[in-house]
Formats: structure tokens, sequence, C-alpha cells
């Protein structure tokens, strides 16, 4: 037996390089996680996410045209994306709508606040 032999016999069970890889994620799953963060993947919705997980109370859709500087037409664009994404809730008080951040939006906010601070 050569001494690369040894040493992969020492390691444990010899896996084929061609055996397909697994994850435990059903496709289900991995679609869901794949719309998070293409719903994340944009500019003004991060931001807007980011402005309302940070708020004290649900903010208010005409607080956020301004504080995000784009049209009201992208705002609601955004908010809707990220309604339908799971990251924030709404509620409807007379003709405005108010939004706050969902618990898995505010631990997904909380892991990248993690890994930027990270020292790597």
């Amino acid at each position: 037996m050569s001494s690369q032999e040894a040493e992969s016999d020492e390691r444990g069970p010899r896996r084929d390089c061609c055996s397909p890889a697994r994850h435990a994620l059903t496709d289900d799953e991995i679609a869901d996680d794949v719309e998070t963060l293409a719903t994340l993947g944009n500019d003004t919705r991060y931001e807007a996410l980011r402005i309302i997980a940070s708020a004290e109370d649900a903010v208010c859709v005409c607080e956020l045209e301004p504080a995000l500087g784009v049209s009201q037409g992208a705002v609601s664009q955004a908010l809707s994306r990220l309604f339908s994404a799971g990251l924030v809730e709404r509620r409807k008080e007379g003709r405005w709508r108010y939004y706050s951040a969902t618990p898995r939006a505010e631990r997904l906010l909380a892991v990248l606040d993690e890994t930027r601070d990270a020292d790597d």
C-alpha cells in the first residue's frame, strides 16, 4: 500500500470523488432563501428594511419616501417585495400603511451585522 493510500485510510472511509454533494435543505427552503437574498439584494429594499427594523414603532410609508430619496412608486414596490418575502408586516390605519420588521428580518440583519463586525 502506498503512503498516500495509507493516509486516506487513516482519515476514515474514502469518498468517491464523483459522488454528488448533499445538503439538508428542501427545494422549497432553497427557493425561499434565494427569494430572501434576492429581496435584500436591492439598495432601496435593503435600506428600507434597515430603517423599518431600527425604528421604535411601525414606520409609515410616508416617512420612507423622503428617507430613501426615491419615488413613492419605488417605495411601494420595495415594501411589497419585502412583505412578500416575509421580512415586514404591515397594517392599515385609514389611508396610511405602517410597516414593522418581522422577527426573521431582525435575525437576518443581526447576522449581517455580526459578520460585518467579525475580525477575520
